[in-house]
């Protein structure tokens, strides 16, 4: 059957609102992509605290003649996919004269290119990031113009780092100079964000039935999504098939992570707030499974995830590594210490490698998910002993659409800004600029 059908059709029932995955039989609609009628391309930031081991980070080789470092050897089955910097640096995060806080500027420029206003009350001032300026260039387009998730809350005040707000080492999304945007930490509340309708007394109404009842968001929308059904071909049917099949998976590990008792040991700095799951590596993989439905479905084409927020101490016991991370960044060239750094930036990639495997696993248009994403992780701080904020440790999965020719090691000269790359970015995803924070042009050699 080849009834079309818009990009914007909802599965609805009392509460309940699902997007779509993108499908054959889908009409063109007002967006970047309709004049091709080609997937939209996203773009994800993810960023991890304290810097890295930088001798078992670097990859060896250099163009397409490259190799993965041992720290990065979880991405082997998706190497064809990544591209690896080396030379990138974020000028903004240099200090101006006021001494500390490398930690705080490390994320409040990450994505912005600008020094932040060194301040403990309520006078912040920084700048806009690339996410939310690309927000608001093509987030008319979605149901959300961007997602920020994290693991750790956001904090709205308080004395974190050397003089510099928590405001700066907990957030890095910032819609203007003055605002910031929290990032969203419970699983539960995610899920149930992305899949609410408009009507909020609906949705909490939806939530409490079925809290109550044990019933799945599925059960309020499946009489529409049976009608949907009749007008899909065979191909469209086993997508939307897989597509309702991943929302109740991921119903299911959200309700169950929630309901047992972990035995992770949470460091006294960092509780576990209510309803987020006690183990770490679960509670990643289900923030970074709601990018994947929210990219799936183009409720979003903007995301932001945080590891944890800057100057974690957070410890790893479940790799072996009971020991403040932020504690062994500071580690004086201590054989012991950077081994265990090294083992957690490999756990650390070996989550954002679970994401790049879910993105490209879905199938679309012609290609994977993946093939239209950017997902770029990485940290502001390159040598947590040094503190330096130049050649930082930066990977990218994804395609963008085509516009990017990956599975290669681009080198660029000492000093080249991090922001070149969020211009050219920002390019491939339509929102273009001449110039976005401390840039001084396009990063060459991506295509």
């Amino acid at each position: 059957m080849n009834t079309s059908i818009s990009r914007r059709t909802l599965l609805r029932g009392m509460g309940a609102a699902l997007s779509l995955p993108w499908l054959e039989q889908m009409a063109p609609i007002a967006s970047a992509a309709a004049s091709t009628g080609k997937p939209p391309v996203r773009m994800a930031f993810l960023y991890v605290p304290n810097g890295v081991n930088v001798e078992q980070w670097r990859p060896q080789g250099e163009g397409a003649n490259w190799q993965l470092s041992p720290t990065l050897s979880s991405l082997k089955d998706v190497k064809s996919e990544m591209t690896a910097f080396t030379g990138l640096t974020l000028r903004g995060a240099f200090a101006l004269g006021d001494g500390g806080g490398d930690h705080a500027r490390s994320v409040a420029s990450f994505l912005t290119g600008s020094h932040p206003k060194k301040t403990d009350g309520a006078d912040i001032s920084n700048d806009v990031s690339v996410d939310q300026f690309a927000a608001s260039q093509v987030g008319f387009a979605t149901k959300f113009p961007s997602l920020e998730l994290g693991c750790e809350p956001s904090a709205q005040a308080g004395k974190c780092d050397s003089g510099y707000s928590c405001v700066y080492t907990s957030n890095m999304a910032w819609r203007n100079s003055s605002s910031h945007v929290g990032k969203e930490i419970n699983p539960q509340a995610a899920f149930d964000r992305l899949f609410g309708n408009e009507n909020a007394k609906e949705s909490a109404e939806n939530r409490a039935l079925r809290h109550k009842r044990k019933k799945s968001i599925l059960d309020f929308v499946m009489d529409d999504a049976k009608r949907l059904n009749q007008k899909l071909g065979q191909s469209d049917q086993r997508k939307m098939d897989e597509y309702l099949y991943a929302v109740r998976e991921i119903e299911r590990r959200v309700q169950q992570s929630i309901k047992l008792d972990g035995t992770e040991v949470d460091v006294p700095d960092y509780p576990r707030p209510k309803g987020v799951p006690a183990d770490y590596g679960e509670h990643v993989r289900l923030m970074m499974d709601m990018m994947v439905l929210a990219f799936r479905t183009d409720m979003t084409r903007v995301s932001t995830f945080m590891f944890t927020n800057a100057g974690s101490n957070r410890t790893y016991n479940n790799i072996g590594v009971p020991d403040s991370h932020h504690g062994l960044s500071h580690h004086g060239r201590n054989k012991e210490k950077l081994e265990k750094i090294a083992k957690i930036d490999a756990y650390h990639v070996s989550q954002y490698a679970y994401l790049v495997k879910e993105l490209q696993k879905v199938r679309e248009g012609d290609g994977t998910l993946l093939d239209n994403c950017m997902v770029m992780y990485g940290s502001g701080i390159g040598d947590g002993d040094r503190h330096n904020h130049d050649d930082l440790p930066i990977i990218m999965a994804g395609r963008g659409g085509g516009a990017i020719k990956p599975d290669r090691h681009l080198t660029y000269d000492k000093n080249t800004p991090l922001t070149n790359l969020y211009v050219s970015m920002l390019d491939i995803m339509g929102a273009k600029t001449d110039r976005f924070g401390d840039s001084n042009g396009r990063l060459t050699n991506l295509g």
